[in-house]
């Protein structure tokens, strides 16, 4: 399992309408599978948007080769009144969001 952290800037008092938008894109599209999204968890802390995605490959990737999915560009644009770059003076691409993992631990099963 892979997983990948993307961290942005949200409005305060748009989380509903930001679930709202995945929630009907999980539900009715096939873009989870095409990407390979096995979960998704969507945090906020204060401004901060944190968005977790678990998939069967590496999500960077994934979401590289899918950004010209029409079901992806449509999130795109519904989150954009919502979501906005954490630091839009480096942002160029998705990647540009997503967090590095420097340290795991798992319990052992």
């Amino acid at each position: 399992m892979y997983r990948s952290l993307i961290v942005a800037r949200m409005l305060p008092d748009v989380a509903p309408q930001i679930a709202d938008i995945f929630g009907r894109s999980d539900q009715t599209s096939n873009l989870p599978q095409t990407i390979g999204v096995r979960a998704r968890s969507l945090f906020q802390f204060g401004e901060v948007y944190l968005h977790l995605v678990e998939g069967d490959e590496p999500v960077e990737a994934a979401v590289t080769r899918s950004r010209k999915h029409p079901e992806f560009r449509r999130i795109s644009d519904e989150l954009r009144p919502f979501v906005s770059a954490y630091d839009p003076t480096t942002w160029r691409e998705p990647k540009d969001a997503m967090a590095r993992e420097f340290y795991r631990w798992e319990r052992d099963a």
